[in-house]
C-alpha cells in the first residue's frame, strides 16, 4: 500500500486487517479487513486512524467478489473498463505490543455498491475507489475532502466478468486466475 511518511509517498507492506493502537499489537476478535464509510469516523477501531489522517491507497488492477448463483458462489473479477490500475482507499494504524514489537496494519474503506457491483455483491458493498489522478487528494487532502471522496465509483467506468473458482484457494497464484470463464 501507499501512504505518506513525513510528506513523501512511500510504498509499504502492512498486515491487512487493521489492529487499533489500543489493541496492543493483538488482532481483535472481529474482522477488520474493511471499514464501513458510515462508521469510519465513529467506530472505536477506525476513528483514531481517521482523526490522525492515516490514509493509504492499495494499488490494484482489480479485485474479486462472489455472486450467489443457484447453490454456489461464482467469483467475479471487477476492474476498470479500460484495464487501467486504480486504488482502494484505506486507513492504516500502528499498534505496539507490550514486548515493544510494532505491528502496522490497514483496512479498506467500503461504500454502498454502484449498480454493477450490487448485482454481484450480496451485501451491495464495494471498496472506495480512486483513480491514479485522485490518489494525492485522498492521501494529502483535508478530512472533509477525503470524506467527500468516499462514494461509489461510477458503474459505467467499470467492468466485471466471471473467473475460475480456483481463486478460492490462496495456493493458486497465477495469471490464469484473471481469465474469463463461461
Amino acid at each position: 500500500m501507499v501512504r505518506l511518511d513525513e510528506g513523501e509517498r512511500v510504498g509499504d507492506m502492512l498486515r491487512w486487517g487493521l489492529v487499533p493502537t489500543w489493541a496492543e499489537g493483538q488482532p481483535t476478535k472481529y474482522s477488520t479487513i474493511n471499514a464501513r464509510v458510515e462508521t469510519v469516523e465513529t467506530a472505536a477501531t477506525y476513528r483514531n486512524a481517521w482523526k490522525r489522517e492515516q490514509r493509504c491507497v492499495v494499488p490494484v488492477l482489480g479485485y474479486y467478489e462472489w455472486k450467489r448463483v443457484a447453490d454456489r458462489k461464482q467469483p467475479y473479477f471487477i476492474h476498470m473498463a479500460g484495464g487501467e490500475p486504480f486504488g482502494l482507499c484505506g486507513l492504516w494504524e500502528a499498534s505496539r505490543a507490550p514486548d515493544a514489537e510494532l505491528l502496522e496494519s490497514f483496512t479498506i474503506v467500503t461504500v454502498p455498491a454502484n449498480p454493477m457491483v450490487a448485482e454481484i455483491h450480496e451485501k451491495a458493498r464495494m471498496p472506495a475507489i480512486v483513480t491514479p489522478r485522485e490518489c494525492a487528494a485522498w492521501l494529502e487532502g483535508s478530512k472533509d475532502a477525503a470524506r467527500a471522496m468516499l462514494t461509489p465509483f461510477p458503474a459505467e467506468r467499470m467492468d466485471a466478468y466471471p473467473v475460475s473458482t480456483r481463486v478460492n484457494s490462496p495456493k493458486n497464484d497465477d495469471a490464469d486466475l484473471l481469465e474469463r470463464v463461461a
